[in-house]
């Protein structure tokens, strides 16, 4: 027995189909002026834990004169892992981490602290003065006096 079936298939859109002129027009208000791009405060962006931590791998490193080569036999990590963690490219795990570490002979925590310092002195050189304990962390420019 043979049906006859047309051959179309019924076509649902994904999305619904809108046409240029039937958007919303979204009008800039008239007191606030567009900021020119040269005038815009510049963004900072925040370092990344993994590159702080490259850099105090690779610094050490270099400051012991050693090659990626043999810190990377040492830590039994291959050298290009070991070299992606140093440019920051890789998120190493804290077994990684710690072997690369006691290659150049210190401890993860070592390695951590000293990231951690990296850290507070980039990022208390794009807010100002460091925030140290019992600072509100205003910058003030100017002169203070008390009686």
């Amino acid at each position: 027995m043979t049906s006859h079936v047309p051959n179309e298939a019924r076509v649902i859109a994904l999305r619904p189909q809108t046409r240029p002129q039937s958007r919303p027009q979204t009008a800039r208000p008239v007191d606030r002026p567009a900021v020119p791009p040269e005038r815009r405060s510049p963004t900072v962006r925040e370092p990344l834990w993994r590159d702080l931590v490259g850099d105090v791998l690779r610094r050490e490193r270099l400051a012991q004169e050693r090659t990626l080569k043999e810190v990377a036999e040492t830590a039994r990590i291959s050298m290009p892992y070991l070299s992606e963690v140093e440019r920051g490219r890789k998120e190493a795990s804290s077994e990684v981490l710690a072997a690369a570490a006691g290659a150049l002979g210190l401890g993860l925590g070592d390695l951590l602290a000293r990231a951690q310092g990296e850290l507070a002195r980039l990022t208390s050189r794009h807010t100002g003065a460091g925030r140290g304990r019992g600072t509100s962390g205003a910058r003030y420019d100017g002169m203070c006096l008390a009686a």
